[in-house]
């Protein structure tokens, strides 16, 4: 209820105002089944503006500190994102990991939709840089079908390092299903995982037009923040 509630009347009304948002291609997303939605990420409001355009409902998974704030401002917090389908997960432990792909699969066990950055952060310049291997492992273990997404023009609205929204244009496009299955019996292999990765960040390329870079976002906002 307080997804549909959060997406039709509290922020949608928002979102429609700032961004004129359009989407191309949803019927590549099946009406029932589990899908995993794999996308570009290149500002915080690319979840609110998917969530929103996309007919059915995504699940995403967010750090837990999302979740555990205190007093007013960590209920408003707790609200906001749950609302806006994301589903905490500890990324403290050493099997943070596991954890966030079991948390996936049970997801899409449950016939619904994962939403997935593979860069596993957000970009720190708008290039597209090399995508970590959780949501590739969880479609070869799930067999679900593997959705590219790319979302242009939520960096305009919401500039990265900014808290100030402007308006502007906002295009989603909805890619063909990529076909994983030739991999799901070498599974086990790391370079296969790691080849199959690759093949998605090269559609996800594409279709975004953004540079591509060869390392991880988060090794980079590393090296800056150092």
């Amino acid at each position: 209820m307080l997804y549909w509630l959060f997406k039709y009347v509290l922020i949608g009304p928002v979102l429609w105002l700032f961004g004129r948002p359009t989407i191309e291609g949803q019927h590549h997303i099946p009406k029932k089944g589990p899908v995993i939605l794999a996308g570009n990420h290149r500002a915080v409001v690319d979840s609110f503006f998917l969530v929103l355009m996309v007919r059915r409902r995504i699940t995403f998974v967010a750090k837990s500190e999302y979740f555990t704030g205190t007093g007013v401002k960590g209920a408003m917090q707790r609200w906001f994102f749950g609302g806006a389908g994301q589903v905490p997960i500890d990324r403290s432990g050493a099997d943070a990991s596991r954890a966030a792909l079991d948390t996936a699969i049970g997801i899409l066990d449950k016939g619904g939709v994962w939403g997935i950055y593979p860069e596993g952060t957000r970009s720190p310049d708008g290039c597209l840089y090399k995508g970590k291997t959780g949501a590739i492992r969880v479609a070869l273990e799930t067999g679900a079908p593997v959705i590219p997404v790319v979302v242009h023009g939520g960096d305009a609205v919401n500039p990265p390092g900014t808290r100030m929204w402007r308006f502007s244009k906002v295009r989603i496009t909805v890619g063909e299903p990529i076909d994983f299955s030739r991999y799901r019996e070498l599974r086990g292999y790391q370079a296969v995982v790691r080849a199959a990765t690759d093949e998605l960040m090269s559609v996800l390329c594409d279709q975004s037009g953004q540079e591509y870079v060869d390392v991880y976002g988060a090794d980079v906002k590393s090296g800056d923040a150092a």
